[in-house]
């Protein structure tokens, strides 16, 4: 199962580079050889009107958690020809992507047992903050200071949204995931005037790091076949030091190689669709049922 990162709709996986061949064809051509082991690869979409989900149960955005793994897995499973046991299931990402295919394992091993992230969100006080300091001049400037008036205009004009406008997207989005309320009011970790961290907001948001989810969800993750962890050492979010910090609470809870395959490459947060088709090879290998 693939997970697309922040931004991005289902059919942008079939988007092209000139000369490369796009993420589909990348991942078919894993298995046309015939040398790794054949496997139904499934596409999720869980796009929002702000971006994605963070495929998690939000009161903002949707159930995407509960969609994910009692709608979609039982479709699969119910409309090909799988292995339907959690040994034989595995789910990867890059980006928000990413961090849905860490914390869906750790929230729900009875469906998946295998997972690769690709510069997954994590240790967010360095994935998210810089992005908040950002937002709150964004909002100053342009705003007034008011989200709602944000809102209103890009929801009328989003294709007007710059960089800082982005970093002001972004953060009110994974504000939405993480720390709406049940009425869908959704609170930002950061005074909208001076950017002052709002402690209670913030905590909320800490409770969905994967790197602190580690610890709670340690029997998960140790039933788990196969992790890969990679990012780019020049990742612009810093999750090569995300990617870093949840190698080490995992091996806190002595979860380590040969189950964990840890990689920092050359590279930055662009351009790494190359790192897709490895993982994919690597995963299927470790949920293929013994010949």
């Amino acid at each position: 199962m693939a997970l697309q990162g922040f931004g991005h709709q289902l059919d942008d996986w079939r988007n092209r580079r000139t000369w490369l061949a796009n993420p589909v064809e990348a991942a078919d051509a894993v298995f046309a050889g015939g040398e790794v082991p054949p496997a139904i690869l499934v596409y999720v979409d869980a796009w929002t009107s702000l971006g994605g989900s963070q495929f998690v149960d939000s009161p903002a955005t949707g159930r995407y958690h509960t969609y994910l793994c009692d709608e979609v897995v039982p479709f699969v499973d119910a409309h090909y020809r799988t292995l339907a046991d959690r040994a034989h299931r595995a789910i990867t990402g890059k980006s928000s992507g990413g961090y849905g295919a860490m914390i869906t394992p750790m929230l729900r091993p009875d469906l998946f047992s295998a997972f690769a992230t690709h510069a997954g969100d994590t240790l967010f006080e360095h994935c998210y903050l810089d992005d908040a300091r950002r937002a709150t001049r964004v909002l100053r400037d342009r705003y007034e200071g008011s989200v709602e008036r944000f809102l209103q205009a890009f929801r009328a004009h989003p294709e007007r949204v710059d960089g800082d406008g982005r970093d002001l997207v972004n953060v009110y989005a994974m504000s939405a995931c993480y720390a709406a309320d049940a009425d869908g009011t959704v609170h930002l970790p950061f005074d909208p005037v001076d950017g002052r961290l709002v402690p209670e907001v913030w905590e909320r948001f800490l409770a969905w790091d994967p790197v602190r989810m580690v610890a709670g969800r340690a029997d998960a993750l140790r039933s788990m076949r196969a992790i890969w962890i990679d990012a780019g050492r020049s990742d612009q979010f810093f999750l090569d030091l995300g990617a870093e910090a949840f190698r080490r609470e995992l091996e806190r809870i002595g979860v380590v190689p040969p189950v964990v395959r840890f990689e920092l490459f050359d590279g930055t947060h662009a351009e790494i669709g190359w790192r897709y088709p490895m993982a994919i090879a690597w995963l299927a290998e470790r949920i293929a049922p013994p010949v």
